[in-house]
């Protein structure tokens, strides 16, 4: 596995999809902040939680990156296998993480038990629709540009 490629291109992914996140909220796209969720799982503290997030968000990229590139290892890298993966990666998010968060986020409400003074995120719901309905839309694309990148730039050592 090439380290150094995977490293940089899973932190060039990273920004560029925290970028498109953050972006749509700030343009209204969606209300859902993937770093602000995670950092409120260490901390209760709002900004606290946005370093911790952050922080995590791009360990957690970082992990993914070699994931693609261990499969960008077994068969060729190319901009269509890493959107692929990027759409399969979003549809693991939006169909897995999201559902379950509400019952491993010790800050989060349930669908089932509403907000207590101890949890007070709003639970994400299927697809995350509950953070706007273009949510799925703005999760799909970001992760497709991660993939894309990583397809793109990412080369096995030897090639």
């Amino acid at each position: 596995m090439n380290l150094e490629g995977a490293l940089l291109w899973g932190f060039a992914a990273t920004v560029v999809l925290s970028v498109l996140l953050a972006a749509s909220q700030g343009l209204g796209l969606s209300r859902m902040s993937l770093p602000f969720i995670m950092g409120t799982v260490v901390t209760s503290d709002r900004d606290t939680a946005m370093l911790w997030g952050v922080l995590m968000h791009f360990v957690n990229g970082w992990v993914f990156a070699f994931v693609y590139a261990a499969i960008f290892d077994t068969t060729r890298a190319t901009w269509w296998l890493g959107a692929i993966l990027g759409f399969v990666h979003a549809l693991f998010i939006l169909l897995v993480v999201l559902p379950v968060l509400p019952d491993l986020h010790p800050r989060m409400a349930s669908e089932r038990h509403g907000p207590t003074p101890t949890k007070l995120l709003q639970p994400p719901g299927l697809l995350g629709l509950n953070y706007g309905v273009r949510t799925p839309l703005v999760v799909i694309i970001a992760h497709l540009a991660y993939g894309v990148i990583l397809g793109m730039f990412y080369r096995p050592i030897g090639l």
